[in-house]
């Protein structure tokens, strides 16, 4: 049966929100692709006062070669990327943490205290994910118990006040790239409101990683997709 009373307490309360601006991404290698154009216009430009042509052609060649390259490797780390996000998303990498996961476009990021992440829409509050991180001894989540024990768990003691009345409607495994992923649907229903969200699980890096998305259970049918790609999207890897 799983049991989490070994485990430090993971908070999920919700504080004061303080919205974090959006800063513009630079790419250093392409900062550096136009200092190397410079260098190569001055080399250039110097090659006329120099006695050796050919001192002046292997310093261009070099100059070229170098702008080359790091315009290739501005393409390459550009595709990847590409690769890796879906039309409509963002990604988050958290090199630090050893996990990362795609969010629908325009949600924005929160801070509240005891979360590790949490991204939102201002102006459906219930639709969000936030990712919880805890140290743990377990080396995999299947130590804990079947997906549905760990659920049930999670859902009643961490992911729901006592105050809501709560229904696991599926609980199922996933393994990817040799990690194991616990994922389940569940139901949190208060006096004002019903939220229907989904979850994923898994333990790596030394840590317990919860991630738990969701809607307002009038706007589930429209938003469930999304929330299926943000919850089959999250991944760890060794940090």
């Amino acid at each position: 049966m799983a049991s989490f009373r070994n485990s430090p307490a993971i908070h999920h309360r919700s504080l004061v929100l303080n919205p974090s601006s959006q800063s513009p991404v630079f790419y250093p290698c392409f900062r550096r692709s136009a200092r190397f154009i410079i260098k190569a216009e001055q080399t250039a430009a110097a090659a006329t006062k120099l006695p050796s042509q050919d001192k002046s052609g292997r310093r261009q060649a070099l100059a070229v070669g170098a702008i080359a390259t790091c315009i290739s490797l501005f393409n390459a780390t550009s595709s990847s990327f590409a690769a890796e996000a879906k039309k409509g998303f963002q990604a988050v990498l958290d090199k630090k943490d050893g996990y990362s996961f795609l969010y629908p476009f325009g949600w924005q990021e929160v801070v509240i205290e005891g979360q590790d992440k949490v991204l939102k829409d201002v102006i459906e509050p219930l639709e969000s994910v936030s990712v919880n991180i805890v140290q743990t001894g377990k080396e995999s989540i299947r130590d804990l118990g079947s997906p549905q024990e760990v659920a049930e768990v999670l859902i009643k003691k961490v992911l729901a006040p006592p105050s809501q009345k709560t229904k696991l409607i599926e609980a199922a495994e996933r393994n990817e790239d040799g990690e194991t992923y616990y994922t389940f649907e569940f139901i949190a229903q208060a006096p004002n409101f019903t939220r229907h969200a989904l979850g994923v699980i898994s333990i790596g890096n030394g840590k317990f990683y919860t991630v738990t998305t969701g809607a307002n259970e009038r706007r589930w049918d429209k938003m469930k997709d999304r929330l299926h790609t943000v919850i089959d999207s999250f991944k760890i890897f060794n940090v």
